[in-house]
């Protein structure tokens, strides 16, 4: 997906907010919000929104010197999630179809994106997943669920993109549930090699359990997205040898949405301009199929 001219002013915020979280003075904001400007116009029109933000937290790092601005953050959500967690998994359990009310969970967790929405109060977002206990979160918005269930039966392995920490543990309920209906199946649980914005490391895959059901890994880049250019030659082989990719997140899916393999998208819509892509009003938690295939 390529970055439209309406991403620019949110790249803006995020940048400033992103300073204001790290405690920049006033004359550090600005050299920030200077130095993202100086940029713009060397960015390729053809590069996605990921690629571009990636520019703005390599931009607070270098002007705040600070490794982990989120880090406070992230320890938060994830303390928060795994508080949900006997919740979560109480409610696949009395779930009719477990595997469908898993994946709408896991949707749902994506909420906890500090990116899209730095003012986050995740004990109130945890809040309203379960503010209703009898029915499911929104099944009406999940697509291609009858080829997710297809194509899993036959997979072997799958390469599951995560996304954002505290999200972690939703992961980890869809991840338990495909283990309990396949259990030779392997898992591999791709986090960030390094800090950006809220998005998982390998230290927040521990601290949220889910190394107990899955292979983690990292994909050896920085981008809040997948983008493969950037990633190791490891995450490459995985990759392009995964019987099944799950990708989690709206910044995978802007990342990826151009690539011809098949990969199944499990994403919160959380902004005009991916609404306007993909069809989807704002607040749809969809699973999305990518059916392209690789050019002979």
């Amino acid at each position: 997906m390529q970055t439209h001219f309406d991403c620019i002013p949110c790249f803006f915020r995020q940048a400033l907010e992103g300073a204001r979280i790290m405690r920049a003075s006033q004359q550090r904001q600005k050299r920030i919000i200077d130095g993202f400007a100086r940029k713009i116009p060397g960015i390729s029109p053809h590069a996605s929104p990921p690629e571009i933000a990636r520019i703005v937290y390599k931009l607070l790092r270098a002007v705040c010197g600070c490794g982990d601005p989120y880090r406070r953050i992230k320890r938060k959500s994830n303390s928060c999630a795994l508080r949900m967690l006997g919740r979560l998994r109480a409610r696949v359990n009395r779930s009719k179809d477990r595997l469908l009310t898993a994946l709408e969970l896991a949707i749902a967790g994506n909420i906890i994106d500090f990116g899209v929405k730095n003012n986050l109060n995740v004990k109130e977002e945890l809040r309203k997943i379960l503010a209703q206990e009898s029915r499911a979160v929104h099944k009406r918005s999940v697509f291609h669920y009858s080829e997710f269930r297809r194509v899993l039966k036959g997979a072997k392995n799958i390469l599951y993109l995560a996304d954002n920490a505290g999200e972690v543990v939703f992961d980890r309920v869809l991840a338990e549930e495909i283990k309990r209906l396949y259990p030779g199946i392997t898992i591999y649980y791709a986090v960030k090699a390094e800090p950006v914005i809220n998005d998982a490391l390998l230290e927040d895959a521990k601290a949220c359990g889910i190394d107990k059901a899955v292979r983690v890994i990292s994909n050896g880049a920085d981008a809040p997205g997948t983008i493969l250019r950037l990633c190791s030659k490891r995450f490459r082989r995985l990759y392009k040898s995964a019987d099944m990719v799950i990708s989690k997140g709206q910044g995978n899916f802007e990342s990826l949405s151009g690539e011809k393999r098949p990969i199944f998208f499990l994403f919160m819509v959380k902004c005009p301009v991916v609404a306007k892509e993909t069809g989807y009003p704002i607040g749809t938690i969809a699973l999305r199929y990518n059916m392209k295939r690789p050019e002979l």
